[in-house]
């Protein structure tokens, strides 16, 4: 795509790409070179025809990560049926949901939820999520940015030796993060309380470190805060390699930042992004309401596919 804002609409030849009739045209504004893009002139519903839903997962698919403007018209239980037109939603294995009945995940700053950490969402289980949708409910007046990194782009970006090797490799994922070492600052009760609901199931699950993305056939790197070791190679020596890893996953020219305000909604493929969560706001108040959508088993570029090793209820 050309950085001039493309026009999705019914002249457009492919089908996918074509909103409903009944909706105005709107338009896919790139805002980063490899990452991101802002989408204008639709309201995100349910309601949206086959269409439109279409013309919106196309633009995920390029874009990696969407984001839509003044969406406040979408309460819990809209937010929740848009995602449910990309495919079932899925509740968070270990954190509760926001209602009895939702199965959206509340991220609420008072209650200690930072995510100050790289990361794609829950890795830690086998079929992690394809798409989250998070929507902005309470904002902080500055700070709270959100900023997503290309994992496609960082991969075919990578120097070829790092390539073949990461082409070999696995790694353990598991929540059990500490998340307390990523902080310059002491934890919180708030901070312990979510820690142990975080890990109240432990997961480990073993993926390949490059999986096939289902559909665009890119390559794309499984990494992020969730991995705790590559398998076959000690602790250090597999925190020394993740380190080289991530320096190019997140490196500026793989990624985008977005600037929040209430309302807004942000869409991403969470099979080829990481995201972190900018935790620059101090004591202000930020909430964010998240849907994630089932994903699919990853497959590596040899045809294995990930594989759970441990579940295991734990007592705090």
């Amino acid at each position: 795509m050309s950085d001039t804002a493309s026009l999705v609409n019914a002249s457009s030849t492919d089908a996918a790409r074509q909103p409903a009739a009944s909706h105005e045209p709107f338009q896919v504004r790139p805002i980063g070179g490899r990452i991101g893009a802002e989408v204008r002139g639709v309201a995100l519903s349910a309601d949206l025809d086959d269409a439109a839903i279409g013309a919106i997962n196309s633009a995920l698919l390029e874009h990696k990560v969407l984001f839509f403007r003044g969406q406040s018209h979408l309460d819990d239980d809209a937010q929740e049926a848009f995602a449910a037109r990309f495919g079932e939603t899925v509740a968070h294995p270990t954190v509760p949901s926001l209602s009895s009945g939702s199965r959206l995940l509340e991220l609420d700053s008072k209650h200690g939820a930072r995510a100050n950490s790289w990361h794609t969402d829950v890795t830690f289980v086998d079929a992690y999520p394809k798409i989250s949708i998070l929507r902005g409910v309470v904002i902080p007046p500055a700070g709270g940015d959100t900023v997503w990194a290309n994992t496609a782009a960082a991969y075919a970006n990578l120097p070829a030796a790092l390539r073949d090797l990461a082409d070999g490799l696995w790694a353990l994922h598991t929540n059990a993060y500490d998340y307390a070492a990523s902080r310059n600052t002491p934890d919180s009760d708030a901070d312990r309380e979510y820690r142990k609901q975080f890990t109240s199931t432990l997961y480990e699950t073993e993926h390949p470190v490059v999986r096939v993305h289902p559909e665009t056939g890119e390559r794309t790197l499984v990494l992020g805060h969730f991995v705790q070791r590559f398998l076959g190679l000690s602790q250090r020596d597999s925190d020394r390699l993740a380190a080289i890893f991530h320096d190019h996953v997140t490196r500026l020219e793989n990624t985008v930042r977005w600037r929040w305000t209430q309302g807004d909604v942000a869409i991403w493929d969470n099979r080829a992004t990481q995201h972190y969560a900018v935790a620059d706001y101090g004591d202000a108040h930020r909430v964010v309401r998240r849907a994630t959508v089932h994903g699919d088993v990853p497959v590596g570029i040899d045809g294995r596919t990930s594989r759970s090793v441990r579940q295991e209820t734990r007592t705090h």
